[in-house]
């Protein structure tokens, strides 16, 4: 019903920046909020980012506020998560997701649709 591919992944340098971007195969992506999340190796997977699907509200994870950015253009149905001032700390598998008309929640268990994941490595 939702396809959800997540590209921009990769290896960069502590203090560098990568753009994440996530494409969904869906009728009317602009009545669907977004988020990002992401899993390191032993830990549970964790809230990154949010955007709603109508006036553009967001919220940011503690750890990223001031460094990540989440944005989205409806019409080429992609949201992107900028992401400067990279850390060791942001090493994870991040993952893109979505549900219809609803809050930008920092819960997983409240999104319906998920990607596969892009592998983000930050060396220090």
């Amino acid at each position: 019903q939702v396809q959800l591919v997540e590209s921009g992944g990769g290896l960069v340098e502590a203090g560098g920046s990568l753009r994440l971007s996530c494409t969904a195969s869906v009728e009317s992506f602009s009545t669907y909020t977004m988020g990002w999340f992401r899993q390191a190796p032993g830990k549970e997977r964790e809230f990154v980012a949010s955007i709603k699907w109508i006036g553009d509200s967001t919220n940011y994870a503690d750890s990223v506020k001031g460094r990540f950015t989440i944005s989205r253009m409806n019409a080429n149905n992609i949201v992107y998560l900028q992401m400067i001032t990279l850390k060791s700390e942001d090493t994870a598998v991040y993952y893109c997701a979505a549900r219809k008309r609803g809050s930008p929640s920092t819960l997983t268990k409240d999104y319906s649709y998920w990607g596969q994941g892009t592998q983000v490595t930050v060396s220090s």
